[in-house]
């Protein structure tokens, strides 16, 4: 998965089950390998209970499964709730 980093600013990032995350800010480079180490996303989902009173997370670049007019990331219970609990 192949992108310029200034294209991933200001998009939008969203779980594989269609939760809305956040924006992405800023993206956190690894100067030893030259790699993406995650991305900072704000504008967070005010639903997302687990996430209450923070600004912004980091979501690891491991994570994403998917980059093209939005970015889509791994779903992970604990961290985020689904649309059926909702």
């Amino acid at each position: 998965m192949k992108t310029q980093i200034t294209d991933l600013f200001g998009m939008e990032v969203y779980t594989d089950k269609a939760i809305r995350v956040g924006i992405v800010d800023d993206a956190v480079i690894n100067v030893d390998t030259k790699k993406v180490d995650s991305l900072a996303v704000s504008e967070l989902n005010p639903d997302l209970l687990q996430l209450k009173g923070f600004r912004g997370i980091r979501i690891p670049y491991r994570i994403i499964k998917s980059i093209g007019d939005i970015i889509i990331i791994r779903h992970f219970n604990n961290m985020f709730p689904s649309k059926e609990m909702e």
